[in-house]
Parts: structure tokens; C-alpha cells; sequence
């Protein structure tokens, strides 16, 4: 009989064990499987672990101090089926975990290691009921120790399963890398273009991609595909021998990280956007970024390419003398392309570009802001620089459409539009954000969760947004109580009337909010910034 109740309680911790895996698993995806970086959330998450680990801890103790077993293996049932249901999956997630290759070796893993766990405990179990308690430790309550150990630890084994395939799933993905490389270096004709920055690299590939497309058979990195297995998919899924330009978004979160990707796709020009502060918590430093991104110049240069620099960008600007082949665009003086005479309205926006030898010409676009002109002459510079007449730029810059989630107005109808800004999470880009809302006469709201992966600068200038924010607004809703505070104090810093503030426990309560607001005016939204489920 013991046997059965021992068999019926690993049944139902294994029920929870199975969700609350699936919980970490899904976080452990959304932080790159990198277990450092995982780490540093789970640091971070602490609280989410108390009430288990408290729960199974305190319960061992009670059950090796107390002879009260009976009682306490319906509880812990109770409890296993609690931890289910908190940690069970559901449509709340924005990104759900997806069930990659990857991930179900790392779940074959984890669950061999219960399964060795489980096997072990009943054999305890079983001879324990055999023989007698005397000849196991803690006598009968051995297994039930085991279990609960299995049960609590199970966010440590889940990346412990990730550190264990880690050499497999490096040969893996050296054997797709390289025949990434193998695909590259069969087209010879190819021009392949590498894009990175702190931001507005997306925004880039794309009004790039919408130029060069209009003259070439052109391919683009999807979405936001901008690892290295991000451009090894893109290569071996959709590269075709009829393709003549492949634009290669380029990400990084660590150092060296361009220069990986770099070594797989051998760019022939490059464009940088921006640099700035952003992943500050993984790069460790201002100027670790800079020499990061700058990775990209160094490659295209070791080949006589050029590189494209945003020179409005200070940072850029410093270290752009070091590049013999760099071109220079923006909205000032000093730049080799540059933009003037720009009118922005909320119909969108017009501007003159100048080239290095004088030519000018006049571009209409459906994008709103100054810093879009930037990106756009951005590709047109280099459009141009490869020989395209500005004539022919002329219709397919004003075909760009915002990309999505990247300042994209979204009427609603009525008196409610989005401006959707939720892929952008830095100080440069929020503080452009603020002056599009700014643009319009109307109710302007704005709702926000702030910016993360700042480091230690990260209150500050969270604090810095809620001044800036406090000017340009008539109504604030912030998300999360406790990611907000600096936002929440800077807004209050500023004068600004805190009866329009609103803090919002997640976005569906912030946008209801927002529905309330009576006013005679057409309501503005601005969503600027919307955190990935780990946050």
C-alpha cells in the first residue's frame, strides 16, 4: 500500500514539476538560452521562487521533525497542483514559448534527469517497503525528501538541462553555420550589405530593402533576425541564386558579437544607425558598444568596402575618422549626405537631400519625425553611392510604410489612434517618440512599462523619460508598479499633475484605462515600449 501512495504522490508532483519546467523553459528562450543571462533574471525574479521553495522546504522539515506524514502528503498534492496552476501556460504571454528543436532536446534532457530522480526514489521507496526502515535514511520519509527536492530545484535543473547539450548544440550549430557560409561563398555575385546600431537597424533594413528592391532582386533578414542562427535560417531558407543584394541585420548584446556575424555573412558595404545606450547590462560599458558596432566597419574595411555612418550620432562621429572608406549622412553641416528643409506634418513628411558633389532632390514620405529622415537618407545615400540617380529613389521612398511596431499609426476609429512604438526600448528613440506625439493637436496619451537592459543607468534615465514625458503629454499610464517607480518619480519631479498618472498592473488594464478618458479631443496613444514576458 505504501508503494501506491508513493506512486500516486510522483504522479502529482510530477504534474507539477511538468508546468512549472514549462515556465522556465519559456523564460529561458526569451533570455537567448543564455544561461549567464537567465541567471541574472532569475536574481532579479527571486520572489517567483519564494512561495515553492518555502512551501517544499519548510514541509521536508516538518516532515523530518514531526511524525505527521499522513497529513502533510495531501498538502503537498494541494500544493503541486497550486504550482500547476500558477505557472501554467496561456494566452497572456505576448511571445509563448515555442517548441523548437532545440527546446525539446533540452526538455529530453531535464526530463531524463527527473526520470532518474523518480527511478531512484522508488527504489528507496520500494525497499524501504521490503525490507525495513532502519536500513534507509530518514527511514519512510527518503522518497518523499527526494521528490520535493526534484519539485523545488526544478528552476536550476531546467538550465543545467541547457548546460548539459550545450556542446551538442554547438556542433549543431556550427554544422548549419558553416553551411550557411558554404551557400554564401557559391554565390560570388552576391553584394551583401551588413546593418547594426543601438537602434533604428530595423527601420533601416527595411527602407533599404524597399529601394534596392526597386532596381534588384533583393533579400532581407525577416522580422527582427539578426543572430547568428537568425541569418544562418534567412541564408539556407530563403537565399536563391537569382538574388543579387542580401541585407543582413546584425544584433548584439555582447562583445565580439558583429564580429561573429560578420565572419558569416563577409559584408561588402555596411550601415550604422546609431550607437547608444542600450544592453548596457550585458556590454558593460559605453565604449564596449562603440567597439562592438564599430566591428562592422572594421570588417567592411579589411574588404575595400564602405561604411555608411549616421554622423549626427556623436558617438559614431568620434571614432569615424579612423575609416578611410566611410560615408557620412545626416541632418548637419559636416555629413557627406544631408538632409534640409524638412516639413513634418501628421500626413507625413518632406525633405531635400544633398550629395557629396551637390546634387539635390526632394523626397515625400508617409513616415512621421526627423529621426526617419535619417534612416531614410540613410538607404538613399547608399542607393545613391552605388550609382541609383535620385530620380529613380524619388517613387520608392515615398511607397515606404512605417515598419511595424516602429512609430505605426493605427486608426481606430472614432477619436483613438495608436501610435505603436512597442519594438523601440531606448532613450534616443523614446524621446523621438514623445516629439511625433508632439506633432499632433490633440489628446495626447502615453502609455508605457519604460525602458530595461540599461545597467546601472537604467533608473536615471528612466527618470530622465518621466521628465520629458511630464512636457509632451496630457495623460500617462504607466505599466508595472514597480518597473516605473523612476518614470513615476520623474514625472512628478517635473510639476506635472499627477491625477493624469495611472499605474497600470499590464498593458489590457493600461489600454482600458485609456478608453475612459473623456475628452472633446481625438486621443493620441503612444505605445512606446512593450516588454517581452520576462519582464
Amino acid at each position: 500500500m505504501d508503494i501506491l501512495v508513493f506512486v500516486l504522490y510522483a504522479v502529482m508532483a510530477l504534474f507539477g514539476i511538468i508546468f512549472f519546467s514549462l515556465r522556465e523553459f519559456h523564460m529561458l528562450q526569451l533570455n537567448g538560452y543564455k544561461t549567464p543571462e537567465h541567471s541574472r533574471w532569475m536574481k532579479k525574479n527571486y520572489k517567483r521562487y519564494i512561495f515553492p521553495a518555502i512551501m517544499l522546504i519548510s514541509g521536508d522539515l516538518v516532515l523530518f521533525l514531526v511524525n505527521a506524514w499522513t497529513y502533510l502528503l495531501p498538502i503537498y498534492c494541494i500544493s503541486y497542483i497550486i504550482i500547476a496552476i500558477l505557472n501554467k501556460p496561456g494566452k497572456k504571454f505576448k511571445k509563448p514559448l515555442v517548441y523548437t528543436a532545440r527546446v525539446k532536446r533540452m526538455m529530453t534532457t531535464f526530463f531524463i534527469i527527473v526520470a532518474i530522480c523518480f527511478i531512484s526514489a522508488f527504489i528507496v521507496a520500494y525497499n524501504g517497503e521490503a525490507g525495513s526502515d532502519k536500513h534507509i535514511p530518514f527511514g519512510v520519509y527518503t522518497p518523499y525528501f527526494i521528490i520535493n527536492i526534484v519539485v523545488w530545484l526544478t528552476p536550476l535543473l531546467v538550465p543545467l538541462s541547457n548546460l548539459i547539450n550545450k556542446p551538442l548544440e554547438t556542433y549543431i550549430q556550427h554544422w548549419y553555420i558553416n553551411d550557411a557560409k558554404r551557400i554564401l561563398s557559391e554565390m560570388p555575385d552576391l553584394h551583401k550589405i551588413g546593418i547594426t546600431g543601438s537602434y533604428g537597424k530595423t527601420s533601416m533594413k527595411f527602407y533599404l530593402s524597399e529601394l534596392l528592391s526597386s532596381q534588384y532582386n533583393t533579400l532581407k533578414t525577416p522580422e527582427s533576425f539578426n543572430t547568428p542562427m537568425g541569418v544562418t535560417i534567412t541564408v539556407r531558407r530563403d537565399l536563391k541564386p537569382t538574388h543579387e543584394y542580401f541585407i543582413c541585420e546584425m544584433g548584439a548584446r555582447r562583445v565580439h558579437e558583429i564580429k561573429e556575424l560578420c565572419e558569416i555573412a563577409h559584408p561588402h558595404d555596411g550601415i550604422i544607425t546609431s550607437v547608444g545606450e542600450q544592453h548596457l547590462e550585458t556590454f558593460g560599458s559605453i565604449e564596449n558598444i562603440v567597439n562592438t558596432k564599430f566591428e562592422l566597419a572594421d570588417s567592411v574595411q579589411a574588404v575595400g568596402g564602405k561604411i555608411y555612418l549616421n554622423g549626427d550620432n556623436e558617438l559614431i562621429r568620434k571614432k569615424a575618422p579612423q575609416y578611410k572608406n566611410a560615408v557620412m549622412y545626416g541632418l548637419q553641416e559636416h555629413n557627406d549626405y544631408r538632409a534640409k528643409d524638412i516639413s513634418v506634418s501628421d500626413r507625413g513628411t518632406e525633405f531635400t537631400v544633398i550629395a557629396p558633389n551637390g546634387e539635390n532632390c526632394r523626397f515625400t514620405m508617409k513616415l512621421l519625425g526627423e529621426h526617419n529622415v535619417q534612416n531614410v537618407l540613410g538607404a538613399i545615400a547608399y542607393c545613391h553611392g552605388i550609382g541609383i540617380p535620385f530620380e529613380k529613389l524619388i517613387l520608392p521612398v515615398k511607397r515606404i510604410s512605417p515598419v511595424p511596431h516602429r512609430l505605426q499609426l493605427l486608426d481606430k476609429g472614432g477619436n483613438l489612434t495608436y501610435i505603436d512604438d512597442a519594438y523601440n526600448s531606448n532613450p534616443n528613440g523614446c524621446r523621438a517618440a514623445l516629439n511625433v506625439l508632439g506633432l499632433f493637436d490633440a489628446c495626447r496619451i502615453l502609455v508605457t512599462p519604460g525602458m530595461v537592459e540599461l545597467g546601472e543607468k537604467q533608473e536615471e534615465l528612466n527618470f530622465e523619460f518621466g521628465q520629458e514625458a511630464a512636457k509632451a503629454c496630457d495623460y500617462i499610464v504607466l505599466v508595472g508598479k514597480n518597473q516605473t517607480v523612476p518614470i513615476y518619480n520623474g514625472i512628478k519631479d517635473a510639476g506635472y499633475d499627477m491625477k493624469n498618472v495611472y499605474v497600470a498592473d499590464g498593458l489590457n488594464e493600461a489600454l482600458a484605462k485609456v478608453q475612459e478618458y473623456r475628452t472633446d479631443k481625438k486621443k493620441i496613444v503612444l505605445l512606446e515600449n512593450d516588454l517581452p514576458d520576462n519582464y
